[in-house]
């Protein structure tokens, strides 16, 4: 089993979990994916939140800002929608993009796990020829 299968898998059973994503944030194209609905297609929701994803980087290279972004988190009546980036993976754009029934989850403690699995990838995807620069990457530093 890959690192992806384990990561979804480990995502698609946090609470309240209703679908789970690996997002290519730079073509949009998901790598992997667990759960959704014919009313909710992943298809649709992944390119469009890579979208989200891509503005929100620049608009803080706009503003200079040398932060990383931790998760993204989208608020809706019924549901929770987190993006969050792997950091660390210079080359690679991913973001793991979790949608949450907000009757059955804890915010927090699904954040806390979506965190945990993120790490985990990472880990288990180590790039060891260079060390991890500050994300996002910003030329002109």
């Amino acid at each position: 089993m890959s690192s992806i299968d384990q990561s979804l898998d480990a995502a698609a059973s946090i609470k309240g979990a209703f679908a789970i994503a690996l997002v290519d944030y730079d073509s949009g194209m998901m790598l992997g994916s667990r759960g959704g609905s014919p009313e909710f297609d992943l298809e649709v929701a992944a390119p469009g939140n890579s979208d989200v994803m891509r503005t929100k980087l620049d608009v803080m290279q706009k503003l200079g800002l040398r932060e990383a972004i931790e998760d993204i988190l989208i608020t809706l009546d019924t549901q929770y929608h987190l993006i969050r980036p792997i950091r660390g993976l210079p080359d690679e754009k991913l973001f793991f993009y979790l949608v949450l029934n907000r009757a059955q989850a804890n915010l927090a403690l699904a954040r806390r796990d979506l965190k945990m699995i993120e790490q985990q990838f990472y880990l288990a995807n180590p790039i060891t020829d260079q060390p991890a620069p500050y994300f996002p990457s910003q030329s002109g530093r």
